[in-house]
């Protein structure tokens, strides 16, 4: 495969004929599209060329000496929507464009959607925080993908059920996704929207000139100085979600007569309390881009960005607390000293710096950039060590607690559990500070699960005309990170210290380090874990875009080598002989290919198809199995398979504009890992435990529906359909790890989960939109958008054979029947819960007014105008992991161990004010 990838690939170079550069001419007009009147002073350029005009008085421009094939036209001007069209140049033509239509820059749209997704949803908690994949979107201007991120975002929608990490995000080049997990941190840039507006937007398959890409596509954030327009602006917003303010300034110099453009921005944003309740926000951020232009041909631009961000997280909760407590209850914070306060406190301090050059020449481009990112993640939260658990949604303290058996139902403390629930319910920090006051040493302590990382990056890429229908983009990265993993001790709530010990373990096994045998812990210090990680990419692409008068078609292909080795820090005492230094390496070559084609029956029917295999290595969260405490790997470990295909429709109409898409995705050989207490392992054992699957196979396939309709200058209708099915493919392999087993990786066998849908997005999503532009300045949009088929996230050790045997591995006695449950008796209680459909109903409209040439304006965005109240997810509890103790627990009236879940915002509104001059 990988040789026959190759000779193709080096055939296609082999046939590249040398560059030519033929003198054409093109010509057109630009209106503004809501009066029709000829726009003057609009910049032409074509794109990395010097190639640069303006339209006269009446819209018209003409330009010349053009180099031959692929190129992209830039139509801009202040206070309008910039146009850029793609045209085939060839030998000896003369091309009119005739009309084309600017609309004027409403900026305040993509302001209010990134707004909305960059600062609030896309900072979520735990794995949801960058899961959400709507930040991709949010520069396209397919009409169903603006949909998927501004109207589909809230309920954490998935474009063809892809997680985030199958999604490339870059910043002159430098991939930003983290190497723990893939995904993006998108909090590091948090705050800075208009510092990171100019954004390259590649969907799904298609070629982007920066990286090879993911199945999920590329956005690559440009930061070149000269790149912004030349402005200053200040805003002032006002929300009721994550934050209840903020403040943005921006300012952009332009290229100035001494070749220096620089650009500035800061921003502001806080909440004493968020939506949800107890939940804090306090984030900063400050950008910097100066570039020094060297001469016609070289260019440097230093970058420097830095968004601290501190905020309080909130809590999924079962039916039963819901029912108590509403959708904004949050177990996490309790009253102390007359304020709220959070137990569970995520902050983020990841400072970038980047130092860019830039080479143009005649058809040749070459962006060179180094990168140094450095800081930390921290995640804090509540430890107890014998002492009762703090958690004021603890099962024990619930009234479901006192009526979970039928023979001794106590409905007396039941009535007092649910009384004292409804009036307090929330963490009592009082309580403990006395008891750790009374004790000496604390029982009870805040620590966070800290992060410290540093890496350095590197990335190099070429763009080249190689001649009238042959573009070639290559590229090298590089990414070297040191990642240290510590539990940090924050606050010892009144106690006089805390000896570093497993409160799970007996004898020896108690020691977090036998090298520092029962060591008291004081604020600030390390304990529990500590190691550090070190992880290296190496990656190459090549790809090749050919320009037909009938067809466009391109082929690209990528290598990458990763290599993880963790360093274990402490002596673990329940793994004394796997813990303390140097694990194995674990190295993973990796060749992937991609290729597609575009068959033009007119320039106003086209039809698209492209393919693609990827292969993608383990992150480092999947490559070890409890990378906390021992040096492990995670069994049949092996690179993740992506087999994906797509076919799109595409009509191009003078007032339609629709793309129908169908496509087939299947992956081979994932790897999932959790983190759970259980009990009823093998048999009546229970434990915390890390759970592994292994060969994890699933298969994501569908339809989509992109139309957008001109009815009118000032009238737009909008529609987007996304069809899907996302479902386990095959049984994995299931293994478990924890102090019970003597085995590392204790194997549980098959893990029956074909046919189960998965989780963490709706399957289904329909959105109907509507938009008045009106010639004076002002604009509304309204979309009615339903969701559908959304399932809870399912418990793999629940569908083992441990689930219905025995330790001694014959299966249960059924309590009802007297005989061994059946198949048919274990899929009735296993049935995947299905969430309610979901209908909401988005509005977002604005003003803005041009004063003595300087702009001034707001906008006003209301979420979930009607108020419903619906799911965007939840899990299933693993603690019955039997056959009997499910049973028992689904035959209560309130489940104890039921799922849990998040619910999506109420009614929510953003407004901000803004002066651009």
């Amino acid at each position: 495969m990988k040789r026959m990838v190759i000779i193709t690939f080096l055939w296609l170079c082999c046939g590249i004929s040398a560059t030519s550069q033929i003198i054409t001419s093109l010509q057109g007009k630009v209106f503004e599209a809501s009066k029709e009147n000829p726009l003057k002073g609009v910049l032409i350029t074509i794109k990395n060329t010097a190639i640069v005009t303006e339209t006269s008085i009446n819209g018209y421009f003409f330009i010349q000496n053009i180099p031959t094939g692929n190129q992209v036209l830039v139509i801009s001007i202040e206070g309008f929507e910039t146009q850029k069209i793609i045209i085939l140049i060839q030998k000896n033509e003369k091309i009119d464009l005739g009309v084309i239509y600017l609309y004027p820059l409403i900026e305040e749209i993509l302001e209010t959607s990134i707004v909305f997704l960059s600062d609030d949803d896309l900072l979520g908690d735990g794995d949801r925080s960058s899961d959400n994949i709507a930040g991709l979107f949010q520069s396209s201007k397919d009409t169903y993908l603006k949909a998927a991120a501004f109207n589909f975002g809230q309920v954490w929608y998935k474009v063809r059920g892809y997680d985030s990490r199958y999604g490339t995000i870059s910043i002159n080049g430098i991939q930003m996704n983290k190497l723990y997990d893939g995904r993006p941190q998108w909090s590091d840039w948090g705050g800075l929207n208009d510092a990171f507006r100019n954004q390259d937007f590649t969907n799904g398959l298609a070629p982007s000139e920066i990286t090879f890409g993911g199945v999920l596509g590329t956005t690559n954030f440009n930061t070149r100085a000269s790149d912004y327009q030349e402005v200053s602006k200040i805003s002032l917003s006002a929300t009721n979600r994550s934050y209840t303010g903020r403040i943005m300034a921006t300012y952009a110099s332009g290229m100035n007569k001494n070749n220096w453009a620089f650009v500035v921005s800061g921003s502001r944003r806080m909440a004493d309390e968020g939506y949800v309740d107890g939940t804090s926000y306090n984030a900063w951020a400050a950008f910097l881009a100066a570039e020094k232009k060297l001469n016609n041909n070289h260019s440097l631009n230093v970058t420097a960005f830095v968004a601290p961000n501190r905020r309080g997280k909130s809590s999924p909760n079962t039916q039963e607390v819901f029912d108590l407590k509403g959708y904004k209850y949050n177990a996490y914070w309790g009253m102390q000293e007359g304020d709220k306060r959070n137990s569970r406190i995520k902050e983020i301090v990841e400072p970038v710096v980047m130092l860019s050059h830039f080479y143009k020449k005649e058809n040749t481009t070459l962006q060179t950039t180094l990168a140094y990112q450095f800081g930390h993640i921290g995640n804090s939260r509540l430890g107890f060590f014998n002492a009762q658990n703090p958690d004021p949604t603890y099962w024990k303290y619930l009234p479901s607690g006192y009526l979970r058996f039928e023979d001794n139902l106590d409905y007396a403390n039941a009535y007092l559990a649910e009384q004292e629930f409804l009036e307090n319910g929330q963490l009592d920090w009082n309580e403990l500070y006395e008891v750790n006051v009374n004790n000496g040493n604390s029982l009870y302590y805040l620590y966070e699960d800290r992060v410290d990382d540093s890496q350095i990056m590197f990335n190099s890429t070429v763009n080249s005309i190689l001649s009238s229908t042959i573009n070639l983009n290559a590229g090298v990265s590089f990414q070297n990170l040191s990642s240290e993993n510590y539990a940090n001790m924050l606050d010892l709530l009144g106690g006089s210290g805390f000896e570093d010990l497993d409160q799970y373990a007996e004898g020896e096994a108690q020691q977090n380090d036998l090298n520092n045998l029962d060591r008291f812990v004081g604020v600030g210090d390390k304990f529990q874990y500590n190691y550090t990680i070190n992880a290296t990419t190496i990656s190459g692409f090549a790809q090749l875009q050919f320009t037909k008068p009938k067809l466009d078609y391109f082929i690209g292909m990528n290598v990458k080598n990763t290599a993880y080795q963790r360093d274990g820090l402490y002596k673990n005492g329940t793994y004394s002989t796997n813990s303390f230094g140097k694990s194995e390496k674990v190295s993973f070559t990796d060749y992937s290919v991609k290729g597609g084609f575009t068959y033009k029956f007119t320039g106003r029917h086209l039809v698209n198809i492209n393919t693609a295999f990827v292969s993608n290595a383990p992150t480092i969260r999947n490559s070890f199995s409890n990378s906390r405490v021992n040096n492990a790997i995670t069994p049949d470990l092996t690179s993740e398979k992506i087999i994906t295909c797509d076919v799109s429709y595409l009509l191009r109409l003078p007032k339609i504009q629709a793309r129908v898409s169908a496509y087939y995705t299947k992956f081979s050989d994932a790897i999932e890992t959790s983190f759970f207490f259980a009990e009823g392992l093998l048999g009546d054992q229970a434990d915390f435990v890390n759970e592994i699957i292994t060969g994890v196979s699933k298969k994501n396939i569908g339809t989509e529906l992109s139309i957008e309709y001109q009815a009118t200058p000032t009238i737009k209708l909008l529609g987007a359909v996304g069809f899907g099915q996302f479902t386990y493919n095959n049984n994995p392999q299931l293994y478990l790890q924890s102090e019970s087993f003597t085995d590392e990786n204790s194997d549980f066998g098959t893990a029956y989960l074909k046919g189960y849908h998965l989780s963490g997005t709706p399957q289904r999503a329909y959105s109907l939109g509507f938009e008045y532009r009106d010639p004076n300045f002002w604009w509304f949009q309204i979309n009615t958008n339903l969701v559908s088929n959304n399932y809870v996230d399912i418990s793999p050790l629940l569908r083992t054979d441990n689930f219905y045997t025995d330790a001694d591995g014959v299966p249960f006695i059924d309590d009802e029947t007297g005989v061994e449950v059946t198949q048919e008796q274990v899929n009735s209680l296993l049935i995947q819960e299905k969430f309610d459909d979901a209908f909401l109903v988005n509005l977002v409209g604005g003003k803005s007014w041009l004063i003595n040439g300087n702009y001034a304006g707001f906008f006003l965005g209301i979420n979930n105008v009607l108020g419903e109240l619906f799911k965007t997810g939840g899990f299933e509890q693993s603690r019955n992991a039997n056959y009997p103790e499910l049973k028992q627990d689904r035959q209560l009236k309130k489940p104890i161990f039921g799922s849990k879940y998040w619910y999506g915002n109420n009614t929510s509104f953003y407004l901000n004010v803004y002066v651009r001059f």
